[in-house]
Formats: C-alpha cells, sequence, structure tokens
C-alpha cells in the first residue's frame, strides 16, 4: 500500500491507497518540530481503526511546502515505511508537469502537484483554486503546463489577521451571511470576509480568464473551499480530492520498477 503525504503550512494530509482506491485520509496540523517517531505513533493507532497496519505500508510519496518538516517525513517513511519516499522537488522526479515560468524553481510543490492532479481528469487549460493558508490560482494550459498564477492571503489568515491588529473586533466562525449588510459587529465581520472572498475568486478568476484568451476550466480544492460552492460563480468543480490524484500520478510515474501504484 502507498502512504501519501500533503504537508502544507497549516495542515499535513495523510492518505493511503491499496492500489485500487483510498482507504483513508486523515489530517493533521502541521508542527514542523514534530519527529519521525511521533508521527509513527499517530499514524498507526489510526491505521489500527482502519484494519490495517504500518507493515502494510510498502511504498510512500510526499509533497511539502514546509522544508523544516520534510526531513522529519522522510525519516518516517525511511524508519517506519521501510522505503525510500518519493519527494516532490527533488532532482531526480518526474512530475509530468512543464513549468513555464522565468524561475521554475520558485513554483510550488503543491501547485504544481495540483496541476498534474487536473491533468489527469480535465481536458483543456485550467484554473485551479486552492484555499489554504493562501489561497492561490494557478493556469495550467491545455498541455497540462503550469504557467502562473496569483497568490493571496487565505481567508483563515485574514480573519486572523482582522482579530489581532482591531482590539475591538472578535475572533468568528466563517459562516455564510443571509444578508451582504451586517447589523452587528459579528454579522458585518462574516460578510466581509464571506462575500469578500466570494468576490475575490470570481473576480481573480474573471481578469484570469480575460488575459489568458481562451476557454478554460475553474476546479476549486482545498479544505476551506467547499464554503464557497453555492457562492461563487466562476467555479466549475469542487474537486477535494484533487492533490491526493497528483500525488498517486507522480507515484506512478516514479516508483520503483514493479512498485507502480500498488506498492505491495
Amino acid at each position: 500500500m502507498l502512504l501519501a503525504i500533503d504537508c502544507g503550512n497549516t495542515n499535513t494530509l495523510f492518505a493511503v491507497h491499496d492500489g485500487d482506491d483510498w482507504r483513508a485520509q486523515w489530517r493533521t496540523a502541521t508542527y514542523s518540530t514534530r519527529t519521525a517517531d511521533e508521527y509513527a505513533v499517530w499514524l498507526q493507532q489510526l491505521l489500527q481503526l482502519q484494519g490495517l497496519d504500518l507493515k502494510d505500508l510498502k511504498g510512500c510519496v510526499i509533497s511539502s511546502v514546509v522544508p523544516q518538516s520534510l526531513f522529519n517525513l522522510r525519516n518516517l517513511a525511511r524508519r517506519y515505511v521501510g522505503a525510500e519516499p518519493v519527494v516532490v522537488g527533488d532532482a531526480h522526479v518526474d512530475l509530468g508537469v512543464g513549468v513555464n515560468l522565468p524561475r521554475p524553481e520558485e513554483a510550488g510543490a503543491d501547485r504544481l502537484v495540483n496541476a498534474l492532479g487536473g491533468r489527469v481528469r480535465y481536458d483543456g487549460a485550467m484554473i485551479i483554486v486552492d484555499s489554504g493558508t493562501a489561497t492561490t490560482f494557478d493556469v495550467v494550459s491545455a498541455d497540462g503546463d503550469f504557467e502562473g498564477g496569483v497568490i493571496a492571503p487565505g481567508i483563515n489568515l485574514s480573519m486572523q489577521a482582522l482579530h489581532q491588529a482591531a482590539a475591538r473586533l472578535p475572533r468568528i466562525a466563517i459562516e455564510k451571511p443571509q444578508r451582504v449588510m451586517g447589523t452587528d459587529t459579528v454579522g458585518a465581520m462574516q460578510s466581509g470576509v464571506f462575500w469578500g472572498y466570494v468576490d475575490l475568486i470570481d473576480g481573480l478568476v474573471t481578469r484570469l480568464k480575460a488575459e489568458y484568451g481562451q476557454p478554460m476550466t475553474v476546479i476549486a480544492t482545498g479544505g476551506v473551499v467547499s464554503l464557497f460552492e453555492d457562492a461563487a460563480r466562476t467555479i466549475d468543480h469542487y474537486d477535494p480530492d484533487l492533490t491526493m490524484r497528483g500525488l498517486l500520478e507522480i507515484w506512478k510515474r516514479n516508483a520503483p520498477q514493479g512498485e507502480g501504484a500498488h506498492a505491495s
């Protein structure tokens, strides 16, 4: 079985693929100081709840935007999976995605994985909206190449900044308000955050499409983006499995000979 790890700035997603389907997925807060042994204890307990064991894992693929965490995740794979992990960004790893940037090394691992995940399922040029710590808008050509995009603060980051910078503004939950105009502080904040981000998505997607000058499919992914599913008009597909699909494809391209997607 394959262990796929997507390490973001806020959360890290672990998923297990049995060669045919995803068996389980778990999300944990990202702490760069968490050791391989700590990951193993946590992961073993969750695997057992699914009738699985660390010994069932035979391969590992990792995408990380947190360099400090990557060392411990590599050690997790080496010590407890018994395999050298396929790591997005390593020089020898074939991503199957061209990078049309003046400085290709600046393209984040998560954005390239998403581009590949989109290419596997969707045809033509696309915009991938990924809402996490940052909200990214990535342009992928009809040939599947990463061409650039936009990076904006994520909705939770904006809420945190608003609460910390203004003494009288409380910390609030993200909810869809029934009206745009708030009649109290919390309602006004919820409207500004929610509808502000809906218009951020719709506005930037509209501008990117106009600049690109050809039809584009818009795919949304990430832990927060489902909040906008019935509100953002420009999104064509909500695809929570986009990143994992990209990691699986990278594993297939780079797995040790004979292992392939099954990692068994």
